[in-house]
């Protein structure tokens, strides 16, 4: 054959597909195959090919999509040069086989040959295309605590896009998220992968805590390390005494890493500095495929609370208008990731005890003494009923036969603090104030049973309250005056909870964060296994 639809010999007209493969029966509309490759092709789809790209080929007649009477076509030759860069945002080429194709195009001779090469390109050109738009794996089969359900391309849709596409090589860099956050984390991991070629980052001898003032003969080996990974102001230090220039580059290499910003260099700051870059470059591929599970679109108006970072942000028309500290579940009650929106925020909120802890944590003190309750606003109810607490046998109760609620009045000792921030959910998962505010000092901030605490919750609310014309001021005076009240926003403003260990921001700045949840782990060995299973 001089080109793959060149006339076939009469041997190549009469094969009929082995035996082993499955023939699809076409439906009804099905166009009739013209050529006998469109029969070729119609021959050899199998059953497990996915409904949409069935039906995407019997609507063009089962013609060929990636090659002509030329050879393969300019979209076919950019579709497998596209596949053999995906390691640039860090999915494995191995998966589609790029090479391969390449080879197979060069050595096709009949017209099942050819056929069967365009049928194994359109499904690994769909698998290529699912993996950089919604990612390798889908998050909730991962976790369960990944509440995230990226919408997968439906084939048809796909390449009937893919046909019209004026520009297809504009079309293939379409795929892939379009966010600056996702783009600037592609390009600081192409920059890391060119440090870690050159030779990785410098080790930090460990030695004695150093504090601004000190001298210590690791200083050079310290300047060259901070500005092996673009700490600035690392390179402008001169002399044997820590202080400067290079105290204030530590201290920006902390805020990167979420330490303690104390510009001293204790056993957490030299392991920091000694992390090697294999593994930063493994967080940062890592947190590719988290941007893939997230829409490109996260709303006009939204709070977006990243649990690994255990910070806050409100973002509205693109720009970022208010950050806060907040604290997050502890491991054991670590906080789930999911979006939703904010319905109504309620001033002097009570505080329903869930029912985990008012058995776990309330009944073990109770049964010890009944008075346990005292002081602490707490009130016990049952079948809607209030019932003093001494009057209950509480040794005749478990987890398993607990009848009663307990709700904690509206004050300063409630756990909820003065304000909550409400989006209802399965999870019973909320924005919360608390009376406890020394937590927020710390650089690592996972104690909550699950809730989000946030501190400074009345500025928080003035923000996401302002279209409320309200004064100066206002939220405060309700909340002194000690009445419950529930406000309810004017526009519409989603919540995101997110699990990012790894991000670069706008200012150039790359960030890591500690793997709090160890989810890190658990999506590392699920793309491992994606990789070598071609999934």
């Amino acid at each position: 054959m001089s080109g793959p639809l060149a006339a076939p010999s009469s041997q190549a007209q009469t094969e009929a597909p082995s035996a082993s493969e499955t023939q699809v029966s076409p439906p009804a509309a099905f166009k009739d195959p013209q050529t006998p490759i469109a029969k070729a092709i119609q021959a050899h789809m199998s059953s497990e090919m996915p409904e949409g790209l069935v039906l995407y080929y019997g609507e063009r007649a089962f013609a060929p999509v990636w090659f002509n009477e030329n050879g393969l076509t300019e979209d076919a030759h950019l579709a497998i040069a596209a596949m053999a860069a995906a390691n640039d945002h860090a999915l494995n080429p191995n998966n589609y086989d790029p090479l391969g194709f390449i080879k197979r195009s060069e050595t096709a001779q009949s017209e099942e040959e050819w056929a069967q090469f365009d049928l194994d390109l359109s499904v690994q050109f769909l698998r290529y295309a699912t993996h950089l738009s919604s990612g390798r794996v889908q998050p909730n089969k991962v976790n369960k605590a990944l509440n995230l359900f990226p919408d997968r391309p439906d084939p048809q849709t796909l390449f009937e896009n893919a046909e019209q596409a004026v520009d297809f090589g504009a079309f293939l860099e379409s795929l892939a998220p379009q966010t600056d956050n996702y783009a600037r984390l592609k390009r600081r991991l192409a920059q890391y992968r060119e440090k870690a070629a050159a030779g990785g980052f410098t080790q930090v001898p460990e030695g004695e805590v150093l504090k601004p003032g000190m001298s210590d003969p690791r200083l050079a080996v310290l300047r060259t390390r901070l500005a092996e990974e673009d700490i600035p102001g690392a390179a402008d230090h001169t002399g044997d005494i820590y202080d400067g220039a290079l105290v204030e580059a530590v201290k920006l290499f902390q805020e990167y890493h979420g330490l303690e910003t104390d510009g001293v260099i204790g056993k957490d700051t030299i392991a920091q500095l000694n992390i090697p870059i294999q593994e930063k470059l493994i967080q940062m591929e890592l947190n590719m495929e988290r941007r893939r599970w997230m829409p490109d679109d996260p709303g006009q108006f939204y709070v977006f609370v990243n649990l690994a970072d255990q910070n806050l942000k409100v973002v509205r028309d693109g720009k970022t208008i208010h950050t806060a500290r907040v604290v997050v579940g502890k491991p054991y009650h670590a906080t789930p990731v999911f979006s939703d929106r904010l319905e109504y925020v309620e001033i002097n909120p009570y505080w329903n005890v869930p029912y985990s802890i008012a058995t776990k944590e309330y009944l073990p003190k109770l049964k010890q003494n009944p008075t346990a309750l005292n002081g602490k606003s707490i009130r016990v109810f049952q079948e809607g009923n209030e019932v003093a607490p001494t009057q209950v046998a509480w040794n005749s109760y478990s987890g398993g036969n607990f009848p009663f609620r307990l709700r904690q009045d509206p004050g300063a000792d409630n756990a909820l603090g003065r304000i909550k921030f409400m989006f209802p959910n399965r999870f019973n998962i909320y924005i919360h104030d608390t009376p406890s505010k020394s937590l927020f000092a710390r650089a690592e901030r996972a104690f909550s049973h699950g809730c989000i605490r946030v501190s400074d919750p009345f500025a928080l609310a003035d923000v996401l309250l302002v279209d409320s014309d309200a004064t100066p001021g206002h939220w405060e005076a309700i909340r002194d005056g000690g009445e419950r009240t529930v406000v309810k926003p004017k526009v519409e403003i989603d919540v995101h909870l997110t699990y990012l260990t790894a991000w670069m921001n706008k200012d150039g700045s790359t960030h890591f964060r500690k793997d709090i949840y160890n989810r890190d782990k658990v999506l590392l060995e699920a793309l491992r296994t994606a990789m070598t299973q071609n999934l």
